[in-house]
């Protein structure tokens, strides 16, 4: 499994496409937070937080992660190597998770230049150094949640077509309809408490600071089911 995550992550970076898939994560953010007028700048908000950041990243991650995803299998499945890499002394839960596990540590590695924002958060503090720890670092373990969930989507989401374009709509749509979705129904007056099916309302309480088990149960079963979704797709194709 350890040289398919290999494989993967030197497969992204062989092209142009990984490092601007990157770049364009990483200039989105630093221009809402850092440069255009409105509710995400942090220099117009007149404190020192990040929390408009941890507002705006799951809204990129949704297109960025299904970017890094949808040629996880359809393009397997589009250039008839599907076949041969099912041949291969590897089980075939191990090539999801090769595919998967090299889609997160891609992700993690387009999130850690953004640790810079809370040495400026810091430096912008009154005074220096002021800022809230707790509150930060649980919306960082927030996002890296949020990563496992928004991947294994997308991951199962390469499967449904041999069309790259396809599978990334896909994947937008779901991690759209699990993050947002559930929220956007009870704000049409729904009583039932039915946001709490939703990632959003999970991603909101681990970034308070708080770690409940509720809510890494939640990120967890959700990546395990779509994981294993992808997997029994796979044996049907096989």
């Amino acid at each position: 499994m350890t040289a398919l995550i290999k494989r993967e992550i030197t497969a992204f970076f062989a092209t142009p496409i990984g490092y601007l898939v990157i770049v364009i994560f990483l200039l989105i953010n630093g221009l809402f937070l850092w440069v255009f007028t409105g509710d995400y700048n942090i220099l117009d908000a007149g404190f020192a937080d990040l929390s408009s950041y941890f507002q705006l990243a799951p809204w990129v991650l949704l297109f960025l992660i299904p970017a890094v995803t949808m040629r996880s299998f359809s393009d397997e499945i589009k250039m008839g190597t599907l076949e041969l890499l099912l041949t291969k002394p590897i089980s075939l839960k191990n090539i999801v998770l090769g595919k998967y596990f090299g889609a997160v540590i891609l992700i993690t590695v387009a999130l850690l230049p953004t640790l810079l924002y809370i040495i400026t958060i810091s430096q912008l503090g009154n005074p220096a150094g002021n800022w809230d720890v707790g509150s930060t670092l649980g919306s960082y373990i927030g996002l890296l949640f949020l990563v496992l969930a928004y991947t294994a989507i997308g991951v199962f989401s390469s499967t449904l077509s041999q069309n790259q374009i396809v599978a990334f709509i896909i994947s937008v749509f779901l991690c759209f309809a699990l993050y947002y979705g559930f929220e956007g129904i009870t704000n049409l007056g729904i009583d039932f408490p039915i946001e709490t099916l939703g990632m959003k309302a999970h991603f909101d309480s681990v970034a308070r600071g708080v770690l409940d088990t509720r809510d890494i149960i939640y990120f967890l079963s959700i990546s395990a089911l779509f994981i294993s979704f992808t997997i029994l797709k796979l044996k049907k194709r096989n």
